[in-house]
């Protein structure tokens, strides 16, 4: 069911409004991320692209809702707050945990009789159908603070403040259940472009894992390494800009 304008506001964030725009793109955030993570990336494509950044529950200004801890259920919430943004091409960009959840939005979309989107941004995460025993959501909170510590993709004085810590340890050990526990459907294949996009040294997904996101849909892939680990997206924000802008608008990509 299409949810109301409230709830649509609830989980899409537009940083720029930008009614003239060209194309959105749709930014799924990682594991215990918010929306917030992508405002460089709204303001640096605005207003040619406008970016709709997904707020997900249990997080910032909806962290007294309770984290949903299932791609699924996340994947079908977010459809529908994406329901009514059909006046403009939509292509999704997710990270990590979002990278699995943009690739189930898009399946949803084509199955709902949406348009289809235009291109699949795949960053930071393994092929649907690659899967690793890395059971993080059972860990004690200490083990999950010293998988975010490896990983680089929170604010190290966040995790060093127990009152901090108290708030947002629940969502991310929801994430890290949600994408744990998800089973891709080997039935399902996209029909559009995917561009995948890793770190040369991420410790969750190597080289091969990336390639076989070419194995998810009948439209073209393509794999872009650049130097980094798992958050190599922040440290060459302008080279990630620059293949968004090649592939959104047709320009060619710089070299930062």
């Amino acid at each position: 069911m299409p949810q109301s304008a409230e709830q649509v506001e609830k989980w899409v964030r537009r940083f720029h409004p930008a009614p003239e725009c060209a194309a959105r793109l749709v930014c799924l955030p990682h594991a215990g991320g918010s929306a917030s993570f992508f405002h460089p990336v709204s303001r640096a494509l605005a207003p040619t692209v406008e970016v709709l950044a997904i707020q997900y529950p249990g997080r910032q200004d909806r962290r007294h809702e309770a984290a949903l801890g299932s791609i699924a259920e996340l994947a079908d919430r977010i459809l529908d707050a994406l329901r009514h943004l059909d006046d403009r091409p939509l292509a999704l960009f997710g990270h990590s945990m979002g990278a699995i959840l943009g690739y189930e939005v898009a399946l949803r979309m084509r199955d709902a009789g949406l348009p289809a989107p235009t291109h699949l941004f795949a960053s930071g995460r393994r092929a649907p159908s690659r899967y690793r025993d890395e059971g993080v959501h059972h860990l004690p909170d200490d083990r999950i603070v010293s998988e975010l510590r490896t990983l680089s993709g929170t604010d190290a004085t966040m995790l060093a403040d127990p009152e901090v810590l108290a708030m947002i340890l629940p969502a991310i050990r929801s994430d890290y259940r949600a994408v744990e526990t998800y089973r891709h459907d080997p039935g399902q294949r996209l029909d559009c472009p995917v561009t995948v996009l890793t770190g040369d040294r991420d410790p969750r997904v190597s080289l091969d894992e990336a390639g076989a996101w070419a194995e998810h849909t009948t439209g073209p892939t393509e794999l872009k390494v650049f130097p980094g680990g798992h958050f190599f997206l922040v440290d060459r924000s302008a080279d990630v800009l620059a293949v968004l802008r090649r592939e959104l608008l047709g320009s060619s990509p710089t070299v930062a």
